[in-house]
């Protein structure tokens, strides 16, 4: 991928974080939310940020879930590394809110819960790519 064609798919990933994250956001204003819906547009928030990050580098990543696992992909020098040291119960959010399981439903206190974790990993990526000079990124 030529470098415009890389920044563009970038930015393209970082809008559809941002777009998750702030559409989850939202939903906790709403006096009928559905917690678990919060819940998996957090985890998708965060998912997406961080294959952003990946993309940038142009490390290949699996097609997981696994936020701890996507995040430990990045780069020493990263922050998110430091700065989100567990993204696990996050990451259960990407099929618990999806499916019946052996979990019990979302509360409203796990769906704002989420948000505040998804909207740290986003601030995080987005101090990163300002650190290392991603130019011309509506990242915040």
């Amino acid at each position: 991928m030529n470098g415009a064609d890389l920044s563009g798919e970038v930015k393209r990933w970082l809008r559809y974080a941002r777009e998750d994250l702030q559409t989850a956001e939202e939903m906790l204003e709403q006096s009928d939310m559905i917690p678990r819906h919060a819940c998996w547009l957090s985890q998708q928030a965060a998912e997406k940020a961080l294959k952003a990050i990946l993309i940038h580098l142009e490390i290949d990543f699996p097609w997981s879930h696994n936020l701890d696992a996507l995040r430990n992909l990045s780069p020493e020098g990263w922050g998110i590394k430091d700065k989100q040291p567990n993204l696990g119960e996050l990451t259960e959010w990407a099929s618990e809110a999806r499916y019946p399981g052996d979990l019990p439903d979302a509360m409203v206190g796990d769906a704002r819960a989420a948000v505040e974790k998804a909207r740290a990993v986003w601030t995080s990526v987005c101090d990163d790519f300002g650190e290392h000079g991603f130019e011309g990124a509506d990242v915040q």
